[in-house]
């Protein structure tokens, strides 16, 4: 079976080793067509706390690390602008 990636912003740092990744997905409406917008959170594991809020971030589907904890950041695609 195929290792899950998405990309997403960083929502939350505020707990250590771990972020909040916000990943949307557009989608039209299937009787009306209007693109909806559906945002999922998923908790992410952080080793260096390196993650910032803002920052686009690659998150890896991993094993069970904690009750909520199920993805790993890979690798931080764009920092915010201006930190």
């Amino acid at each position: 079976m195929a290792i899950k990636e998405r990309v997403g912003l960083v929502v939350s740092d505020k707990m250590q080793k771990t972020v909040v990744v916000a990943i949307e997905n557009r989608a039209p409406h299937p009787k009306y067509g209007k693109i909806v917008v559906k945002t999922r959170r998923y908790k992410a594991h952080d080793e260096e706390n390196s993650c910032k809020v803002g920052d686009r971030v690659r998150i890896q589907e991993t094993r069970p690390l904690s009750k909520t904890k199920r993805w790993q950041v890979t690798e931080i695609l764009t920092t915010k602008a201006g930190k």
